[in-house]
């Protein structure tokens, strides 16, 4: 592999970290308007649109009868259940906060990942495992008001869903690139976003602000999308294992984004325990 590609990879694979660093920041712009229900089937309305524009484009069949099945349960997790979650989460939690507690993700990919593929990991990988729930769970207890909340809750539940989609769509895309596993699954859950965004769609859609209309539209064309193209274009140049790191530096950049879009304050605990959440993550990938 040519070091231009290998540049090219690590940058492509960065701004797709960057665009998803800041999902939480504008799901709670978004939030602070709209229902969490319209926030999550109306992104995938406009995310599935612009997926059936590009698979048209690179002349790719918008379904393939093989993979339906785990496309469609993918889909459903990945689509529907870890945006309602997480955004049914912004709408009591900080998203600083959210994005310390969501930093658990990598780990519990992990875990369902080892799982489905009847792996059997390292000792060091249940214990590194075990000490990044366990701190998580310890940072929510002390930065919540009143320990453990019901937004921490939501969070463990959007953690869940999108653990275990990732899971899935990362066995699909050994057969089929990365953008066509979440384009294909944006199409399947087509039907359900649409009735559920006619169900959910605002009484009064004029007193929405402005920057409730900016998360939506960057969580719609960014987040569901746009930053899936980025991150799969950057693991097929760079390679997996390189570009890969790149996601370590995710739950900063939402902190960051917490600061700059919010104006949340983050206090030092918050950059330590992300740190911490980070050198776990980095050695559990060792020691699978």
């Amino acid at each position: 592999m040519s070091p231009e590609k290998t540049g090219l990879g690590l940058l492509l694979g960065l701004v797709g970290v960057v665009v998803f660093g800041g999902t939480l920041p504008f799901t709670s712009l978004a939030v602070a308007d709209m229902s969490a229900s319209f926030v999550t089937y109306g992104r995938a309305v406009v995310a599935a649109g612009c997926a059936l524009i590009l698979l048209l484009i690179m002349g790719r069949r918008p379904f393939v009868k093989a993979d339906f099945l785990p496309l469609f349960i993918s889909a459903l997790c990945l689509v529907i259940g870890f945006p309602f979650f997480m955004a049914l989460a912004m709408t009591s939690v900080p998203a600083s906060h959210g994005g310390i507690v969501l930093g658990i993700l990598p780990i519990t990919t992990a875990l369902f990942s080892a799982i489905l593929n009847k792996e059997r990991p390292s000792l060091w990988f249940w214990i590194l495992s075990l000490i990044g729930c366990g701190l998580v769970i310890t940072f929510a207890l002390r930065d919540g008001s009143a320990g453990i909340g019901l937004g921490d809750a939501w969070l463990l539940f959007a953690a869940l869903f999108a653990s275990f989609g990732y899971a899935i769509s990362g066995q699909l895309s050994r057969t089929m690139p990365g953008w066509e596993v979440i384009s294909r699954g944006l199409l399947l859950c087509l039907p359900l976003s649409i009735i559920g965004s006619f169900l959910s769609f605002p009484d009064a859609i004029g007193s929405i602000s402005t920057s409730a209309w900016i998360g939506f539209a960057y969580v719609s064309l960014f987040s569901m999308f746009i930053g899936f193209v980025f991150w799969n274009a950057g693991l097929a140049l760079g390679g997996v294992a390189l570009v890969g790191q790149t996601q370590l530096l995710q739950i900063f950049v939402t902190l960051v984004l917490s600061q700059l879009v919010l104006g949340e304050a983050v206090g030092t605990e918050a950059w330590v325990v992300a740190s911490l959440i980070v050198c776990i993550i980095f050695f559990l990938k060792k020691a699978r």
